[in-house]
């Protein structure tokens, strides 16, 4: 995986990381790859598509986050957009604390390796089932990628929030379907259009909130 292909896509998105955490970013991609051999994480198989519709695309929601302190990541699979997202802001201060809540045990279990051998400790992973997990600390936001309708993601996922909390919806083109079909007690506040470099694919983030 090429590590130029990488810096260019990151400079595409406005996003400066150092040597440590591009590295880290292809360490991870690599892992990622390895697992998938025999897990079947995801059906990307390509590295180069790796780079693009996993890691960039991740990282494209990076600039999103802002006042967010605590991230939930619901149903991520292969740790993603919750691991790329975590590796990004390790270094920060305080650093993003993101949970990774998967359901399939051996998603889990490639997260929790991936966590140990990128030495992630702001990133958490808990193997449950959304509907179960009761955080002591409410989340500022819940984000997912891999939910199929809206109406699933806010109303599994309601109870993960503090007060004022954010849904934040990645989704590919704008789905109309989805957002008409949104029960009443749940609001879209804004949607933001989303370009990632390589992808070639519409994109969007859908930010919600409870009414």
């Amino acid at each position: 995986m090429s590590a130029m292909t990488l810096e260019r896509g990151l400079a595409e998105l406005c996003l400066d990381f150092s040597p440590e955490v591009q590295a880290k970013l292809l360490a991870f991609a690599a892992l990622l790859q390895k697992w998938n051999k025999v897990y079947n994480l995801t059906s990307i198989r390509d590295a180069g598509q790796v780079l693009t519709h996993h890691l960039l695309d991740s990282l494209a929601m990076l600039p999103h986050l802002s006042g967010i302190a605590r991230l939930a990541d619901v149903g991520s699979g292969g740790g993603l957009p919750g691991i790329p997202l975590a590796i990004a802001t390790q270094s920060r201060e305080p650093a993003l604390a993101i949970s990774s809540i998967e359901t399939v045990n051996k998603k889990a279990t490639f997260q929790q390796q991936a966590k140990i051998e990128l030495g992630l400790g702001n990133f958490t992973v808990l193997n449950e089932r959304v509907e179960n997990v009761r955080p002591a600390v409410p989340f500022d936001a819940v984000i997912s990628r891999a939910f199929s309708e809206l109406t699933d993601f806010v109303t599994l996922t309601a109870h993960l929030l503090r007060p004022g909390g954010r849904f934040l919806a990645m989704k590919g083109v704008y789905p109309d379907d989805e957002i008409a079909r949104l029960p009443s007690a749940f609001r879209v506040v804004e949607v933001r259009q989303l370009t990632v470099p390589g992808l070639g694919a519409e994109r969007h983030l859908i930010i919600l909130e409870h009414n």
